[in-house]
């Protein structure tokens, strides 16, 4: 599909395609839209966050939302979340606290400098056309911590998934000692603190599943896996899957098993390779790139596709079933979401229904976030697998 199609398909209508799959486009009026974010409201309501603006880094990238409606078949109209004229805000995360609030979390930086990033948190509310945004504040947390995974609660404990971009004095931020850690607060998000996780650099999109947790790899290698322990979270391992350097998510199915959704793709699979992330925003800044030493070589440009679900029965130590949902090139060689050359297909998330239908939300060549619904026994019923 062109720009132009995908913008004409942005009306927020769920097709069927077939008797267990239908989907659309959300509707947004913005021209790039990506890191879709899916939870279900307590009103049986799927609501969608993602981030949209001209371009990934600027800083008229913010936070919006559309809402489904339980039983329909027509995204709600789009609502902007968040409003900070002079930084790119990225990364939404919902989080449904046991007091019953409904609370966003999103980062938020200046220009493409991640290690400069700060996390917010603001209070959502329901009404009758989605979800508004209240009075946000930063967390106590320092610069450079970013979010993309789902929040757990242990021990009656926040944990709030983090990866976290590390300044490196004089030097610009290029991924190459990013790490993952939990942020965790005892008081309801007023006061927090970091663990790091140990031997994690380039792990980051840290998604929990209770007791185990997966990870992004900067070195565009393989999805890894970390387990808690009473001493914590352990160092992260290779999985079988690939993983190329793009963001993954993870639940539990009401069976038991383990869905991880994610591009098949890596670094082996394909010599495609671009400077940076933000090797497009067109800023001066005199900075030499940070030094890897002691860190790791960041690989970014590998195509961001085929969308598959991964299914493990033996809590995510192997994935033997791959579902793949949809194919493309997935060239990501540009962020730009008007000229047609990228055709990424990434940052997936999943959820399931109480009735066994899964909603699958990702990134649409840059231009839209496309939403998936797959009839309950969908994985018994799906052909298509890698």
């Amino acid at each position: 599909m062109t720009p132009q199609q995908i913008e004409a398909a942005m009306d927020g209508r769920i097709r069927p395609v077939s008797a267990a799959r239908a989907e659309g486009f959300l509707p947004s009026p913005m021209i790039q839209n990506h890191a879709a974010f899916l939870t279900f409201l307590p009103d049986g309501a799927l609501l969608c966050a993602w981030f949209g603006g001209t371009l990934e880094g600027k800083s008229d990238i913010s936070i919006h939302a559309s809402v489904l409606p339980a039983g329909a078949d027509q995204w709600g109209p789009v609502r902007k979340l968040s409003h900070d004229p002079d930084h790119s805000e990225q990364n939404p995360v919902i989080f449904h606290a046991p007091e019953g609030d409904l609370w966003l979390f999103h980062t938020s930086q200046p220009s493409g400098n991640q290690d400069e990033c700060r996390i917010r948190m603001t209070p959502l509310t329901r009404d009758a056309d989605g979800v508004a945004a209240g009075q946000g504040r930063f967390l106590d947390l320092p610069r450079g911590c970013f979010v993309r995974g789902n929040m757990q609660i242990r021990d009656g404990a926040w944990e709030l998934p983090i990866f976290r971009c590390v300044q490196r004095p004089g030097q610009k931020w290029t991924g190459s000692h990013d790490d993952a850690a939990i942020a965790i607060s005892t008081d309801q998000g007023r006061t927090w603190r970091l663990e790091v996780l140990p031997q994690s650099t380039g792990n980051v999109h840290m998604s929990p599943v209770g007791d185990v947790a997966f990870f992004r790899r900067r070195q565009a290698d393989h999805v890894a896996r970390s387990e808690y322990a009473d001493a914590g979270w352990t160092a992260p391992q290779p999985t079988d899957l690939p993983n190329n350097n793009s963001s993954i998510a993870a639940t539990r199915l009401a069976d038991g098993r383990i869905a991880l959704i994610c591009n098949l793709s890596s670094a082996a699979s394909s010599d495609d390779r671009r400077a940076s992330l933000y090797d497009e925003l067109g800023e001066e800044d005199g900075r030499p790139d940070a030094d890897p030493a002691g860190g790791c070589v960041p690989v970014w440009g590998v195509p961001r596709a085929p969308v598959a679900v991964c299914l493990s029965e033996d809590e995510g130590r192997t994935f033997p079933t791959r579902i793949v949902i949809e194919d493309g090139p997935g060239t990501c060689l540009s962020n730009d979401s008007t000229d047609g050359r990228n055709k990424e297909m990434s940052y997936p998330w999943l959820v399931e229904a109480p009735d066994g239908t899964l909603h699958i939300a990702y990134t649409y060549h840059r231009r839209a976030i496309k939403h998936v619904r797959l009839a309950p026994g969908w994985a018994a019923s799906t052909t298509r697998q890698a």
